[in-house]
This record gives C-alpha cells, structure tokens and sequence, in this order.
C-alpha cells in the first residue's frame, strides 16, 4: 500500500507514482521522477530531475528502496531493485542500475556509474567518476577516489562475470584499474594510476602498472605526526558517528597503546 505519511516539499513540476511509498518529511525537486517500485525513507532529499524506480525487468519486480536521510542530487537515476540504508549521499548525475544492495551512508560521487548486482556495506565513500562493474563485492569503511574503475569481464566482450572483492578499510588512489575477480585486501592501499592484476594482500601497498608489492602499509609516514599513516583510522575522524570512533580507538590504538 502507498505511505498515507505527510511530504515536505514536493515540487508541482516532480511526478510521483500515487503506488511510490514516499517517507514523512521528504522533499522532491523540480521535475524530479518517481515510479511505482520506490520506498523513499522519511526525510530524504530528492532535488531536481531525478529518476528513483527507473523500470527494468532485470529487477525482476524487486523496489528500490532507500533509506531514511537520503541526500540524492540533481539528475541522478537510481533503477527498481536495489537498497539502501539510511544515510544515502550521492554527487550530481550518478546512475545505479539494478540488483545493488548497499549499507548504511554510501556516498556516491559525481557521475558515479554503479552498474548493480553488487553488494556494498556500510560508511563506503566513492568520490566523482567511479565507475563499480557487476558482482562487486565491497566491505565497510572503503575508499575509492577519482576515476577508479572496477571491472568484470576477464576477457571483453564476454558472457563471464568476476566480480572485484574489496574487503574492509581498504582504499583505492585515483585513476586505478581492478582487473575481474581481483582481492583488494583488508587495510590495504592501492596507489594512484595502478593497473591491480593480482590479488592484494592485508596491509600492504601497491602501486605500478602492473602493480607490485611497495611495502607494508605501516611503513608509510603521517605528513602532520610522523606516525603511520595507516590503519588510517588511527588519525581520520571526520562524518563518521562516535559510537564507531570509540570503537576504532580500541581496534586501532596508537603507537604508544593510547586510544
């Protein structure tokens, strides 16, 4: 049944499904699209000319859901049939097609391209021009910056899908290139420009095309500090909630043991 709940700022010129579940307190811009397989979550931000719920039998009639406040900016186009948790953000002109299933507050670049039938957890931030081929697999707390791209087809053009796997607190430097079926491991980096064609190892670094072992993550060194720069959640606070803080304060402490 369609949310009976109160909308805040819904422009005259937006189309909303009367079958769209749309959240209490949402606002939806101008010429903003919303089809019949949406649940929108209470107080959300939709501006102008979006599409949520864009149809494809490819959803096999699954919703599009988003959760509680999402923030999506203008001409982004989100596909029936995938979630998300509360807290999305995304850039201006991002396209999520079907079948993706993300965590709590994923941030989407600008002109981000998330092709579907992946999985993402929670507190993932991708900047602008990332581009997430099909059957990706990426944990929690992971970066990815400009202009990477995941891929996942060994051998184009090809019927075989090998997803990328990214596993927790990884990130991945502008312009790098993850090759199908490719492990980025735990806590690791990869550095900028990189081509990834073998599988990277818990808390190392890579960099090169193609890239190659550089050193244990811990061996580099915090401009400001003189630390270690990584597990980069020793030093790095910034739009992450307390309650994951003082947990990272016991899992990472410091040099000398402090939290």
């Amino acid at each position: 049944m369609p949310s009976e709940a109160p909308v805040a700022g819904i422009s005259p010129s937006a189309r909303i499904s009367p079958r769209a579940q749309i959240g209490e307190g949402c606002a939806i811009g101008e010429f903003t699209i919303v089809h019949d397989n949406v649940v929108l979550g209470g107080g959300s931000t939709v501006e102008s000319h979006c599409i949520l719920g864009h149809p494809t039998p490819l959803a096999e009639d699954r919703p599009l859901v988003i959760g509680p406040g999402a923030l999506i900016r203008s001409h982004s186009v989100f596909y029936e049939g995938s979630s998300f948790g509360p807290g999305l953000v995304t850039g201006h002109r991002v396209t999520v097609r079907e079948k993706l299933a993300a965590g709590v507050n994923l941030q989407i670049g600008t002109l981000g391209d998330f092709q579907g039938h992946a999985t993402i957890g929670d507190y993932v931030r991708t900047h602008s021009s990332v581009f997430i081929a099909h059957h990706a697999q990426i944990g929690n707390f992971v970066w990815i910056f400009p202009h990477v791209v995941l891929t996942d087809d060994p051998h184009p053009p090809s019927e075989v899908r090998r997803g990328v796997v990214v596993e927790d607190y990884a990130s991945i430097a502008t312009m790098s290139a993850i090759m199908p079926g490719i492990r980025i491991g735990a806590r690791s980096l990869v550095a900028a420009h990189s081509l990834v064609n073998k599988d990277v190892a818990p808390d190392t670094v890579v960099g090169g095309v193609p890239a190659r072992f550089l050193c244990e993550s811990s061996k580099i060194l915090h401009e400001q500090t003189g630390r270690p720069a990584y597990p980069w959640m020793r030093h790095f606070r910034r739009g992450y909630p307390g309650e994951i803080l003082a947990s990272w304060a016991r899992q990472f402490p410091d040099e000398g043991g402090r939290p």
